[in-house]
């Protein structure tokens, strides 16, 4: 049943790919230590691997639209599903921090998938301050171990 369940929730993250929205509330911070019950295993990433955003910068006023480029170096960047050594695809988090790295990436408002090898996304956000940070995730959107994700940039919308 647990396998049926893992199943499911692979296929959907996986369709799920490519969503947009708007943020809504803010979740629970990285928990370190053993991972979750039934987790999948999660891929090595090569040493030096990061990604960041190229734009927005960290403190930028913007309107929307808002163009977000996210940027990678030492892995290349492929549509979700490929299994490829060093390689995944970008997800971007929004006013949100990840709850759980032994597990896929959810997908929904503030977890935007870009499983189609997405370099450059546009995204609308309510106006105010928000915060955007990049997290690359493997062939089924778990992030790698260790994790390849970016600093966490704050930006103000008009």
């Amino acid at each position: 049943m647990r396998l049926a369940f893992v199943a499911t929730l692979l296929a959907l993250s996986l369709a799920a790919c490519g969503d947009t929205g708007t943020p809504s509330s803010h979740g629970a911070p990285h928990k370190e230590g053993a991972p979750s019950a039934g987790a999948i295993p999660r891929t090595p990433s090569p040493p030096g691997a990061k990604v960041f955003l190229i734009e927005p910068k960290d403190g930028a006023v913007v309107k929307n639209p808002i163009t977000v480029k996210f940027g990678v170096e030492g892995m290349k960047v492929v549509p979700a599903g490929t299994d490829e050594p060093d390689s995944g695809h970008h997800h971007l988090l929004i006013d949100t921090k990840l709850a759980d790295y032994d597990a896929p990436i959810p997908a929904d408002d503030q977890h935007k998938h870009y499983g189609k090898a997405q370099t450059e996304a546009t995204i609308e956000l309510p106006t105010g301050k928000h915060t955007l940070q990049d997290v690359f995730a493997d062939k089924n959107h778990i992030p790698h171990e260790p994790p390849v994700q970016s600093d966490v940039t704050t930006i103000a919308v008009e």
